[in-house]
C-alpha cells in the first residue's frame, strides 16, 4: 500500500495549485520555474511546518483525522482498488488564522463527520485516580500472593453477601387445588406448548 496524506489548502491556494497541475510541461519549463515550486517543511516536533508555492509560506499543522479514511483508484471507473488508509492531514492556513489546538482535528472530511470525536464516539469513562491506585496495590498484593482480608469496599461486600443469600428462596412447589385435585401449573404468555385438551 501507498503512504497518503489530505492536504487541505485554503481556496486561494487551491487555484494556483490547480493551475500548476494543469499546465502542460512545454508551457511550464517556458515560465519562470519559481512560481512553479511547492516545499514543505516541518519544525522539530514534527506537527507544526511552512508550506511554500512559488515565493509565498503558509503556516502548516499535520492534524490526526478522528477516523481513518480509505482511498481508492480506479484504471476503468468500475474496478476500486484500495490504495491507502489516510489517518493524518495536513493544514494549511493563512497567516492570520489561528493555529489548530492538539494534535486531532475533531471534525471530519465531510459535513456528517462534523465535531465527529464527541457526537459519534464513546466518551472516555471519569475514572477516580485514588480508586485505581487502591485496585492496583490490591493487584499487586495478590499477585505477590499476600492474603489480605479488606476487600475494596470492605463492609459493601459483606452487605451483598447477606442479602443475596437472603434472596435464596425454597423452590416453588405447586400446592394441591382445594377440592383435592392436582392444581394445574401456571403457563406464561410465552408457553407455546399446546394444550392436549384442545
Amino acid at each position: 500500500m501507498e503512504e497518503q496524506f489530505i492536504l487541505r489548502v485554503p481556496p486561494s491556494v487551491a487555484e494556483r495549485i490547480e493551475r500548476l497541475m494543469n499546465e502542460s510541461a512545454a508551457s511550464s519549463s517556458s515560465s519562470n520555474p519559481e512560481d512553479a515550486s511547492l516545499d514543505l517543511s516541518f519544525s522539530e516536533d514534527g506537527r507544526n511546518g511552512t508550506f511554500m508555492i512559488g515565493n509565498e509560506s503558509f503556516p502548516a499543522s499535520l492534524l490526526d483525522l478522528p477516523a481513518v479514511v480509505e482511498s481508492y483508484k480506479t484504471y476503468d471507473d468500475s474496478v476500486l482498488i484500495k490504495t491507502a488508509d489516510i489517518g493524518q492531514m495536513i493544514m494549511v492556513r493563512e497567516e492570520n488564522d489561528p493555529a489548530p489546538e492538539g494534535v486531532e482535528y475533531k471534525h471530519g472530511l465531510t459535513p456528517p463527520m462534523r465535531d465527529a470525536r464527541r457526537r459519534r464516539f464513546r466518551r472516555e469513562p471519569d475514572l477516580n485516580a485514588e480508586l485505581v491506585s487502591q485496585v492496583e496495590k490490591h493487584l499487586i498484593s495478590i499477585m505477590h500472593g499476600v492474603s489480605n482480608a479488606s476487600v475494596i469496599g470492605g463492609e459493601e461486600g459483606a452487605d451483598r453477601k447477606k442479602a443475596a443469600a437472603a434472596r435464596a428462596t425454597k423452590p416453588e412447589v405447586p400446592e394441591p387445588a382445594a377440592n383435592g385435585e392436582e392444581a394445574e401449573p401456571e403457563r406464561s404468555d410465552s408457553d407455546e406448548s399446546v394444550d392436549p385438551e384442545n
